[in-house]
Order: C-alpha cells, then structure tokens, then sequence
C-alpha cells in the first residue's frame, strides 16, 4: 500500500511539473520565443524595403523577448490559417494584430488586450455623398472587400450582408480593388486604414473614419497554458507603468518616419 501510495504521489507530481509548463518557460529554456506574425498589417507588423519584418506589434515583441532574455523568431504565416498553425506547434504564440473574440476565444487563450481598435471603412470617393457609415452600403447595389480569415470580413457578412462581397489574401490587394473601382468599400480596422487612404488610395478613397466595432487586440496562445498568459499579461501591466509602451505606441501612432521605411 505505501509503495502504490509513493508511486501516486509521484505520478501527481510529475504531472503537475508538466501542467505548469508552458512555452514562456519552453522560450527561456530554448533561448527563442517564436511567433506566428502575417506581416501585411500596418502599421502593426509588416515588411519594409530591406525585406526586414517592423511594426508596433513588432516592437512590443522584442520588448517582451528582451524582458524574457530570449531571442525572438517571426514565423511568417497567413493570417487564415494562422490558428491551425498555432495548434500544431509551428510557433508558440500568435502576435498578428489579432482580434480577441468569442468564436476565436474557443479555440485558444488570450493575454489581455495590448490596444483597441475598430472597423472603419475606406470608399469611392464618388461615394462620398451616398455613404455616411457602414448601414449605407447594407444592398445588393454595392460590392464590399477585406482581407479573408479577419474580423473585416465577419463584420462585413453579418453587418453588411447585403452588399456583394469578396475577399482577398492581403490587405493590399484589397484596397486597389476599391481604387481600381471593382469595389465599393474596404472594411477594415482604424490604424491600417488612416494610413493607406494616403499610401495605397490615390486620391481615389474617402476614410470614414469612425469606428462602427470594438475590437481588442491580444496575444494568442494554445488552451490552459496559464503560466504563461500570467506572465504576458503582468510583462504588459509593467510597460504600461513604466512608459515602455507609451514610447513605443508614439514611434508608430504618432509619428509617420516609419513611411519612409517602406518608400
């Protein structure tokens, strides 16, 4: 009986040393924490002219790596299957300008938000005075886009469902359709679209500049690694207080040197 009981209690503890792991103690042990990033999404993570990977998201990682003492290694992956790839362990989190929501929330865990955001719209500029807000393009007469597995697209089939859609594998491509006049309006979140209405419209689009959802952003990890959202999420109440994030919101919300890197 004692040695079934010693055999238990070693069993407990063996699984509880395995519960307790997770992949910021993997990072630490492995020297690289590595992160799943579709790097088309400005100004959150996207690539400049040197081909090098930069962005708000981007600087938030490396203050978390450098915090860690590991290296950090971007996986660059598409956005539509980037939770299957988390799932299978081709990287140890999602940092991707991606949305915390319930349907996503079923599927993995998330740190708290690192900043809020909403859909805007970016339209024809012959449209100007036809579309006020999102419920103006709610009809078959209008064609609407975004970039596909992204919550522009699930705005636009639940709130806009009317209208004509179709989506694109970038968020690129997605606009010059609307500034080729294939398409009425982009759908897409504020801090991308108050960029590419100058960059990417032309002069051909107007940026309704009002966002019509709430959208927290976070870091995306794989269910019941607790230990380690517990880390993400103190590591981010620390660089609130310390003025780490304010820094590093400013670089890229604020300022618009970082164009030139991708001129």
């Amino acid at each position: 009986m004692k040695k079934l009981v010693a055999s238990l209690l070693l069993s407990v503890c063996a699984f509880a040393g395995i519960a307790q792991a997770g992949v910021i103690d993997d990072a630490v042990k492995r020297g690289t924490l590595r992160v799943g990033m579709d790097p088309t999404y400005m100004p959150f993570e996207m690539t400049n002219k040197r081909g090098e990977i930069i962005g708000f998201e981007v600087d938030l990682l490396k203050a978390m790596t450098k915090a860690m003492g590991v290296k950090l290694e971007l996986v660059s992956t598409s956005y539509d299957g980037i939770i299957p790839a988390l799932l299978t362990d081709k990287f140890d989190m999602i940092g991707s300008g991606m949305t915390l929501t319930q349907e996503r929330n079923l599927r993995i865990n998330f740190s708290e938000p690192f900043i809020v955001v909403g859909q805007t719209l970016l339209i024809r500029k012959e449209l100007a005075d036809k579309v006020k807000s999102y419920k103006d393009l709610n009809s078959a007469d209008y064609r609407i886009t975004s970039k596909i597995g992204t919550t522009g697209e699930m705005v636009a089939k639940k709130l806009i469902a009317q209208a004509k859609y179709s989506g694109f594998d970038n968020e690129q491509e997605a606009v010059m359709d609307v500034v080729n006049g294939k398409a009425d309006a982009f759908i897409y979140d504020a801090p991308y679209n108050v960029v590419a209405v100058n960059k990417a419209g032309a002069g051909k689009l107007v940026f309704l500049d009002q966002p019509f959802t709430f959208e927290p952003l976070a870091f995306g990890l794989k269910k019941g690694d607790y230990d380690s959202i517990n880390w993400i999420n103190n590591w981010l109440h620390q660089i609130r207080e310390d003025g780490t994030y304010d820094r590093i919101h400013a670089k890229w919300f604020k300022s618009t040197n970082w164009l030139k890197e991708m001129e």
